[in-house]
């Protein structure tokens, strides 16, 4: 082999080798994906809102419809939550835009200036936006009426617009292009203000209208009963996630799958049951009592009810006693129960209490009952919920509601789901469905307002408690809460087809 063909050959390898390291620096240096970064990092970063239905702290730690939904994401990527809470929606855009966090999870509805801005990820409920007023005042039934009058109601108001909104909201857009079309309609944007504080000051008479999300207004309601819808400014929007927009579609696919599958195997619909299930029915006249109390009683019993809760939220215990007594430790029925949590003598006498007339063993014995009644409840149906079946067996009985889920099933709806079986409740009442269970006819519509009205009540409770700690803190999104999810907590976190109904136990009940 002559010496340049070596040469030649030496060269080539060279050449080669050099081509082999470039390219194999090139792979290296290419950048990551959004998923590998996040699994390299081991956490992901939610933006979120700090409210009654996104991300709050209760007492057994964090929780709402998009803080769940986010733990159990993050546990489908096998890394860490770490939860980044706002009160305003507008200190987490530049977070997503700068990369400080991977996506927002804030019941965002899917406005076309979000859209242009932002990547959608799947629907997963709906809201349209509503103008709000204070009850007892004018109330225009749609658009052309309040514009007949806004003038006559500016010059009221120091020539001042009657009708304000918040700085950072897709709001701003629907009342420009009302605005675009109506030259007259006049609007005040607040950039300092959120939506809770716009809906207090129309509770209070300091502002005549503003515009709120359908579902933000009914559990504003809770705390605020003076508000009252005026007219809808648009039909039902969807709401969804949202993430920053790039050709990157690793994390937005993993997304769109887990949605997908929460959805499919009725998950999703147990979450929104939990934290929004509760939210159509409205008492104005009962909600305003119960406000009024939440001052004038709620802060002497509540050490009662912390003392005695246990493993239940002290402010559930509170619902309860409240939906029983009005707080009133004296209360007396003509059917024979009696005291705050209103015991029958038999239910007294199994829990221990000697005299239903004293609060303190009251509430103490109506938590043990209580207790015994969840414990009952078949593992079937999921945690969270499992205390929604307690309650009603609380007031018409295990077995009735036991008749109502054999119902349900008969009838092709899930057994294990409260927002199926309170449906199947008031059917007990007729002879043709109850001539068919074990346990014959009950008040089962009674049972179903029963425990929708101590879960209003439960929400009014937690809101309040929340404004009182809201107006004690500031807008800092700074802090960051990193909250590792427990192996236990990620289990029952995830949407199994283990956790379908195990139904054909009912008739073995």
């Amino acid at each position: 082999m002559n010496k340049n063909y070596l040469s030649r050959l030496h060269t080539l390898a060279t050449v080669l080798l050099g081509m082999l390291l470039l390219s194999g620096c090139q792979i290296e240096s290419e950048p990551k994906s959004e998923l590998e970064q996040i699994k390299e990092r081991g956490v992901l970063r939610v933006g979120t809102l700090n409210n009654q239905l996104s991300y709050y702290i209760g007492p057994d730690g964090p929780a709402g419809l998009d803080y769940e939904l986010a733990r159990e994401f993050a546990n489908e990527l096998g890394v860490q939550l770490e939860m980044k809470p706002a009160y305003r929606i507008s200190s987490l855009y530049p977070a997503l835009r700068n990369g400080e966090i991977d996506i927002i999870a804030a019941g965002l509805s899917q406005s076309p200036e979000r859209l242009k801005a932002f990547r959608p990820g799947p629907a997963y409920y709906y809201v349209s936006q509503q103008v709000v007023y204070k009850k007892g005042q004018w109330r225009p039934r749609n658009l052309e009426q309040l514009l007949e009058l806004q003038s006559e109601l500016e010059q009221s108001n120091d020539n001042e617009p009657v009708i304000q909104i918040v700085g950072d909201s897709h709001f701003n857009q629907t009342l420009a292009a009302i605005q675009q079309e109506h030259p007259q309609f006049i609007y005040k944007v607040d950039p300092n203000a959120d939506v809770n504080d716009l809906l207090k000051k129309v509770s209070e008479g300091d502002l005549q209208f503003t515009v709120a999300d359908s579902v933000e207004v009914s559990l504003s309601q809770r705390i605020y009963p003076e508000i009252a819808l005026a007219f809808e400014l648009t039909e039902d929007q969807p709401t969804s996630w949202f993430l920053r927009r790039s050709q990157d579609e690793s994390l937005y696919a993993l997304l769109i799958e887990f949605f997908g599958y929460i959805k499919q195997s009725g998950h999703l619909a147990s979450l929104e049951e939990k934290y929004i299930g509760h939210v159509d029915s409205f008492d104005y006249v009962d909600t305003r009592a119960f406000i009024r109390a939440l001052d004038s009683k709620l802060p002497k019993w509540s050490p009662l009810f912390k003392k005695y809760s246990d493993e239940f939220d002290w402010r559930l215990v509170a619902a309860l006693a409240y939906q029983e007594s009005h707080w009133n430790p004296l209360a007396k029925s003509p059917t024979g129960v009696r005291g705050m949590m209103m015991l029958t003598l038999p239910t007294a006498k199994s829990v221990g209490v000697t005299d239903r007339l004293d609060p303190e063993q009251s509430v103490k014995g109506g938590v043990e009952y209580l207790r015994r009644m969840v414990a009952r409840i078949p593992d079937s149906i999921e945690e969270h919920e499992k205390i929604w079946f307690a309650l009603a067996s609380y007031n018409v009985g295990y077995g009735h509601v036991m008749d109502a889920r054999r119902l349900t099933k008969r009838q092709g709806g899930n057994p294990d789901a409260w927002s199926d079986v309170k449906d199947r409740l008031p059917l007990l009442r007729q002879k043709k469905y109850y001539s068919q269970t074990r346990y014959g006819y009950a008040r089962g519509d009674e049972a179903r307002n029963y425990v929708e009205n101590i879960r209003r009540y439960y929400q009014s409770i937690i809101g309040h408690v929340e404004k009182q700690t809201l107006a004690e803190d500031n807008d800092n999104v700074d802090d960051l809460t990193v909250i590792q999810v427990p192996d236990q907590v990620a289990s029952q976190a995830q949407p199994l087809s283990a956790a379908e109904s195990t139904v054909d136990q009912l008739e073995a009940d």
